[in-house]
């Protein structure tokens, strides 16, 4: 028994008045409480119960040590009330670094049903680009994010692959190329571009473009990809965006698929699983374990 459980089973003998009922109450023998007592008793070096005729009662050292014992049974009543408040994710905040796609079309069908289950959990989600998600699971911003991994490998963070994220050419309406059902990167790149911006350590549209040995007329390199379809729109150059992104935004710009397909791999990331806060870890490991039903 650690010192917790012996100083919860003597205030417990003393509220009783009774070895043998505090023995029955907790399935022991009454000589396995008696011997509990006399290990507390050993370990503060003095008597603290007197057996009396009528009764037990506390010895004078008994006295002095009994609220001090009281104090130790009321701690370890809020840890226990902590530990189950912890296990039902009370209180609990959730800080999720992420882009565009996934907080638009991932996230809140994942968080709405997260929170049918754990109703005291709560969300702070901060948007960036690859470089500075890692950054920021790196430096303990955040408790997960999400990033695209290229084809670089980390060894400041852990990532597990989620899915391929592809991508699309979108055109101004009425742009010549908008005349063939799917365009070519060598098409692509002799037009005014708008590159969406994804960070310093990687960017799926230029490592596309290298792959062929092209580099497109960027014109604009924009961090949003709402501001890009704006642009678009108003038909200031054409681009290359991710398919989710435009979902349910095609009005006013062409979409075509591109010849040689592009897409992005897109991970979970995090620093350090077994430190991550308890309900960030069910709700990472949920994401992992569902992703399939939110990704279609």
């Amino acid at each position: 028994m650690n010192a917790l459980s012996k100083s919860r089973i003597f205030c417990r003998v003393m509220e009783k008045g009774s070895f043998t009922g505090v023995a029955e109450e907790i399935g022991y023998s009454q000589s396995a409480v008696s011997q509990i007592i006399r290990s507390l008793e050993k370990e503060l070096g003095t008597q603290l119960i007197e057996r009396r005729r009528e009764g037990i009662r506390l010895t004078p050292d008994g006295v002095q040590y009994f609220p001090y014992l009281q104090a130790i049974c009321g701690a370890e009543d809020a840890l226990e009330r902590k530990r189950r408040e912890m296990q039902g994710l009370e209180n609990s905040m959730i800080r999720i670094l992420t882009f565009t796609s996934v907080s638009r079309n991932i996230l809140p069908p994942m968080m709405k049903k997260f929170r049918q289950k754990y109703p005291g959990v709560d969300f702070q989600l901060k948007q960036g680009d690859y470089t500075s998600i890692r950054r920021d699971i790196v430096n303990g911003e955040a408790d997960f994010g999400f990033m695209s991994t290229g084809d670089a490998s980390y060894t400041d963070v852990r990532t597990h692959v989620l899915y391929e994220d592809g991508m699309v050419a979108v055109l101004p309406a009425g742009h010549p190329l908008a005349a063939r059902k799917s365009v070519s990167l060598t098409e692509l790149a002799e037009e005014p571009f708008i590159l969406l911006n994804e960070g310093e350590d990687y960017n799926t549209v230029e490592t596309g473009f290298a792959r062929y040995g092209l580099k497109p007329r960027i014109e604009y390199d924009v961090y949003d990809d709402y501001t890009i379809l704006a642009m678009i729109r108003q038909g200031f150059g054409v681009s290359i965006l991710f398919r989710k992104v435009i979902q349910g935004f095609e009005k006013n710009v062409e979409i075509r698929e591109i010849d040689e397909p592009l897409s992005r791999t897109v991970a979970l990331v995090w620093r350090d699983w077994n430190t991550m806060p308890l309900a960030s870890r069910r709700f990472a490991d949920y994401i992992i374990r569902h992703i399939e039903e939110y990704n279609g």
